[in-house]
């Protein structure tokens, strides 16, 4: 199915997913560095950082496993 010079739209999703797992991961890092005057009921859960780290680890296991191979 794939052509000469094609790549795997699962490379890009990974990409994705690493690009956003680093955005949400540093969001919730610097939210507990410095936490809100009036935090959310459930902030001592800290979602954004597992759910940073999730989407960090998925993305890079579909990056390093569908990254183009040069042959």
């Amino acid at each position: 199915m794939h052509g000469k010079g094609s790549l795997s739209i699962w490379f890009f999703i990974g990409a994705l997913l690493t690009a956003y797992g680093v955005l949400i991961l540093g969001a919730g890092l610097y939210e507990l560095a410095s936490p809100p005057p009036f935090p959310a009921v459930l902030a001592n859960l800290h979602a954004s950082i597992w759910w940073g780290a999730v989407l960090l680890i998925l993305g890079l296991i579909y990056f390093i496993r569908f990254y183009p191979k040069r042959k």
